[in-house]
């Protein structure tokens, strides 16, 4: 293989890489959530009505 392949291979392969990781660690070191959020009680679904 020639120098210009390897150099494309390695700035392809390495900018893959380095997405996955860099997606990696947004989905894993997000903050966690303390408010819990629930649905009113009020809502009517209407899965009762016949």
């Amino acid at each position: 293989m020639t120098t210009a392949g390897w150099i494309i291979m390695i700035v392809s392969v390495g900018s893959v890489v380095g997405m996955l990781v860099f997606c990696f660690y947004r989905v894993l070191s997000a903050p966690s959530s303390t408010e819990q959020t629930h649905a009113p009680l009020d809502n009517d679904t209407h899965d009762r009505e016949t």
